[in-house]
């Protein structure tokens, strides 16, 4: 094939390649860098003494303050690995604020 016609053929596809990779590269999933583990919670069985265990992992370290449907609340200090645990705590229904986020608790049962 003689120089000028493969210009005239090939430069238009090219030209297409060169146009399609960003819009591809755009349209790909794009993932988080640094996607943060959601927070949970849980409350043990109740124990022979009547009372149960409430133990949370997926925070940020700092202050967080947990509220019991039972009247039981209070600051809690999240460890530096995100978890922590309150033992002997009253059963009821818990949820636990840091920051803006509410996470509630789960394995209570009436």
């Amino acid at each position: 094939m003689n120089r000028r016609i493969r210009l005239i053929v090939l430069g238009p596809l090219a030209a297409a390649s060169l146009v399609a990779a960003p819009a591809a590269l755009a349209a790909a999933p794009q993932s988080s860098p640094s996607a943060v583990p959601a927070a949970t919670c849980s409350v043990s069985g109740v124990l022979d003494n009547g009372k149960v265990h409430l133990s949370g992992g997926g925070f940020t370290p700092g202050p967080a303050y947990v509220y019991g449907s039972a009247g039981f609340g209070g600051t809690v200090e999240i460890a530096q690995n995100g978890g922590f645990q309150i033992m002997n705590v009253p059963p009821a229904q818990y949820s636990v604020r840091q920051g803006g986020e509410l996470t509630q608790c789960s394995g209570f049962t009436s």
